[in-house]
């Protein structure tokens, strides 16, 4: 779900998650739904839009959507965002079709196999699995996922690993 413009930019992939104290959207139930909110208002600074918030809000949906549900409303949601804050959504740049579904699989698979007793303990369960691993698609794909053009605007199946739906 990355709205990545070259496979090498943003954050370290080898950096911890972010804990509950740095990452604040994880602090409380009302702090996880302002960020929501702000998301989905478009008001969410760009820079607040990283791995790990893409993380959370695909899991944020997934605790009650179904998979193809959860993909819909990040796809949406990503679009509407980099409008927002003015990324443009071209070939080189911006949303991400394949890795867009590619993380709504992996994160929604992760959701729906555990028990968590809030959408707050999923969204944090999440971000500590998967917040720290942003490159974690390169297990799946044998090529630059990132840069292809063709997975940027259409889904391409992973060639070394089937993702999880």
């Amino acid at each position: 779900m990355d709205t990545h413009s070259t496979a090498s930019g943003g954050a370290d992939s080898s950096k911890p998650a972010p804990s509950r104290k740095t990452f604040a959207l994880l602090e409380s139930d009302s702090d996880l739904q302002r960020f929501v909110d702000a998301w989905k208002a478009g008001r969410l600074p760009k820079a607040q839009w990283t791995h790990a918030a893409h993380v959370a809000m695909a899991a944020y949906f997934a605790f009650d959507h179904a998979a193809d549900a959860t993909f819909a409303i990040m796809k949406a949601g990503i679009l509407h965002h980099n409008t927002s804050v003015g990324t443009p959504n071209t070939e080189d740049n911006g949303y991400h079709e394949t890795l867009t579904r590619f993380w709504a699989g992996e994160i929604g698979a992760f959701i729906r196999s555990g028990r968590f007793p809030s959408r707050l303990e999923a969204v944090r369960a999440a971000v500590a699995e998967f917040g720290g691993d942003r490159d974690r698609f390169r297990l799946f794909y044998s090529f630059d996922v990132v840069r292809d053009r063709r997975a940027r605007r259409e889904w391409v199946a992973p060639d070394r690993e089937p993702a999880k739906k």
